[in-house]
């Protein structure tokens, strides 16, 4: 009997498989989705906390003042120009919108700006400490997390805005002492893995160190984990909005 060798080169090389296709999502259903899915996610103080998203043409997306994160449907979402003025929507855009503007004046590269007072990166700005990274998923951005102690009441009004868009800098996420968090991103699946990395990595800390005995990454280690995985980065916000979308589809209703 002959004996044949085993294939080894056609099982090494499985058949890759596309996800599931979503369907079509307008920039309005887009913005719903994420509010969803952060809300999921810790980014659930009731109707605290903003979101707004740059258009073409210079108008900004922004959530809904009177609706809270998890009920927003597409069709909620509130159109504002660049001085924060309505153009459209059912609803209106949050009294404190003066920081998206300010920060996107300073920074013109910025097409989304996140902020929330999520549970476990409240803890961490509260004792004014930045949580250790403590496993591969909290090492998934590799720009620094900062701190800014410049929390003045809140962000209405134009001047408390603008010092603290002064404070944020050229950072990409930070912990703001006593208050939140302020993440920004090119894109709203950058802002959505950087969104969702800071309260992981809040979490896993504080975990970690209720726990004892917890041995921070090497920070080197960990900041090229993070530049090599955010090569890798492709669909996983998609995933994030296919799960969403199928808990519950009317988020896209226009």
């Amino acid at each position: 009997m002959t004996v044949k060798p085993r294939d080894t080169e056609s099982r090494a090389h499985q058949p890759s498989y596309d996800p599931p296709p979503l369907p079509p999502i307008s920039p309005r259903a887009e913005l719903a989705v994420l509010l969803r899915v952060l809300a999921a996610r810790g980014y659930d103080d009731l109707r605290a906390g903003h979101v707004t998203v740059g258009q073409p043409g210079g108008t900004i997306l922004i959530n809904p003042r009177e609706l809270c994160w998890p009920e927003v449907r597409a069709g909620d979402i509130v159109t504002i120009d660049g001085a924060g003025r309505k153009l459209a929507g059912r609803y209106n855009p949050t009294i404190a919108a003066d920081i998206h503007l300010e920060l996107r004046r300073a920074r013109p590269d910025v097409g989304i700006i996140v902020h929330n007072h999520p549970h476990w990166s409240v803890v961490w700005g509260d004792c004014h400490r930045v949580p250790p990274i403590y496993d591969q998923t909290s090492a998934s951005i590799p720009e620094d997390l900062v701190l800014i102690d410049e929390y003045a009441g809140d962000f209405t009004g134009q001047d408390a805005a603008k010092r603290a868009a002064e404070a944020f800098g050229d950072a990409e996420w930070a912990l703001l002492a006593n208050h939140g968090v302020l993440v920004t991103g090119r894109s709203v699946a950058q802002a959505f893995l950087r969104a969702y990395t800071l309260e992981w990595r809040a979490q896993r800390a504080w975990e970690v160190e209720v726990l004892g005995g917890g041995h921070p990454m090497d920070p080197d280690v960990a900041r090229d984990y993070g530049r090599q995985f955010q090569s890798a980065t492709d669909g996983w916000w998609e995933a994030a909005m296919r799960m969403e979308i199928t808990r519950d589809a009317s988020v896209l209703d226009e």
